[in-house]
């Protein structure tokens, strides 16, 4: 049986096409889902980007009205159909796949069309009929993919950064909490997986907390103010051809009302167009957090591995049996996958370093995949947060005694007695431990070369992770 699907016919440079008359997108669009079915990642699992566009394609209307180029009727319509977007209606719209050719042409006329048809339908016109509302020459008007795409590519990055900020925040005070917990559990602290001197667990954890810290205050301190800076009003290289001497002004202060934020103008326009720097710095800062992160992800997994025969100083939530064939075995299945997201995410740091580097004359074609790689890295690194601060930081227990018994049993305190016995009796006993399997204080004592006193007070926890006022 089959079922007639109503359709309504549109056209363009190569001709007509017959388009499903419920698509709110026209043409172009469909074009497009013909053209490149490549990723599986498509526009809309990007809600941050499409609403940033809507943001982008309202603030150059209020411009073209201001400058009486849009009436009234055209304007409201295209104000409307932005706010629907806004409320995320219609984002099942913007089926076109996020890797494309065109330079982001496929994502600027996806929402053209998108709004258009929205706006002729609040205006009482038919879906298609772009004589009262046309994709190109009203809600495009003034503008070009070249200064509308990566535009909207920035102020999406904003917002994607201002939601990030909530998981990175809670994985540090996760860290920090734990370091307060395990503050005064003694441990053996380790230089090229050998063993060095005392720390406290809670040290240990507080540095994770530390250099996560670092990066979340460079993203916020760099990256908002260097993605405020727009080529909007540049048009197809920079220029502003087609567009008036005050509508740049316009737009933007649109803009910057619409986002609630201080948006600005590249003082060169052309170079705006063509330069890629700020998006290359964001995913290298972005790379840098998730360097860290697998790290501190590979330290948990040797902190806890074992159990019986290894490290075994903490205990992490079991999560999921870890063989199908042998019985007990569990595995760091949590770090594990903070570590495949994080190689993720550095592996698309290079996608868009090459990317961005394969810019010609007066624009990046390539834009296309440096916004997928940059919207697809902050999405992951978010969820991979979340994950890790639930899944596994909270819940980790640490074995004191085991911890202590390593301190005990480590020929690394030795380093701690050297300003009182000096090297070469120093690395006497620590020879002498290794020959005899003896521990150094039972050596130490046996030689009775120090009061049991100043042994009390050199091991001592505070005496051991810090700096002594005198020796």
């Amino acid at each position: 049986m089959n079922i007639k699907i109503n359709t309504r016919t549109e056209k363009d440079l190569l001709g007509n096409k017959e388009i499903p008359d419920n698509f709110y997108y026209g043409i172009q669009t469909f074009r497009a889902v013909e053209n490149f079915n490549l990723s599986n990642n498509k526009l809309n699992q990007f809600p941050i980007f499409i609403n940033a566009l809507a943001m982008v394609k309202s603030a150059c209307a209020q411009a073209n009205f201001k400058l009486n180029h849009l009436d009234d009727n055209k304007n409201n319509a295209i104000q409307y159909a932005c706010q629907q977007i806004l409320d995320y209606k219609y984002h099942d719209q913007f089926p076109i796949d996020m890797i494309q050719g065109g330079a982001g042409t496929s994502t600027n006329m996806n929402i053209n069309e998108v709004l258009a048809n929205i706006g002729l339908e609040h205006l009482g016109y038919a879906k298609g009929d772009y004589q009262y509302l046309h994709p190109n020459n009203d809600v495009n008007m003034s503008q070009s993919t070249n200064d509308v795409y990566p535009t909207a590519i920035k102020i999406g990055l904003i917002t994607a950064i201002d939601q990030l900020n909530t998981p990175f925040e809670n994985l540090i005070q996760s860290f920090k909490r734990k370091s307060e917990e395990f503050s005064n559990i003694l441990k053996m602290g380790r230089t090229q997986l050998q063993d060095a001197v005392p720390m406290t667990l809670g040290q240990e954890f507080g540095a994770f907390a530390t250099t996560l810290q670092n990066d979340l205050n460079k993203l916020n301190q760099i990256m908002p103010d260097a993605l405020s800076v727009v080529n909007l009003g540049g048009t197809a290289i920079g220029t502003g051809i087609n567009t008036e001497v005050k509508y740049r002004e316009l737009a933007i202060a649109s803009l910057s009302e619409i986002m609630q934020r201080n948006i600005s103008s590249a003082p060169d326009l052309i170079e705006a167009t063509s330069d890629m720097g700020d998006f290359v710095l964001l995913s290298s800062l972005l790379k840098r957090t998730a360097t860290k992160l697998s790290k501190i992800a590979n330290d948990l997994r040797l902190l806890s591995s074992g159990p019986r025969t290894g490290i075994n100083e903490i205990y992490l939530e079991p999560r999921q049996p870890g063989s199908s064939i042998m019985p007990g075995k569990v595995n760091p299945v949590i770090p594990e996958a903070m570590n495949l997201a994080c190689y993720q995410i550095i592996a698309n740091d290079l996608a868009i370093t090459l990317a961005a580097e394969a810019g010609q004359l007066q624009l990046n074609a390539m834009e296309p995949l440096i916004a997928f790689k940059l919207y697809e890295s902050i999405d992951l690194l978010g969820k991979a947060m979340k994950m890790f601060q639930h899944k596994c930081i909270e819940t980790i227990r640490a074995n004191a005694e085991h911890c202590q018994e390593n301190v005990d049993n480590s020929i690394g305190i030795i380093t701690a007695l050297n300003p009182y016995l000096g090297y070469e009796t120093t690395t006497r006993i620590a020879k002498l431990a290794n020959e005899t399997g003896q521990s150094v204080l039972a050596l130490i004592k046996a030689e009775n070369l120090l009061s049991d006193q100043i042994l009390a007070d050199v091991m001592a926890v505070n005496n051991m992770v810090k700096p002594k006022q005198s020796v």
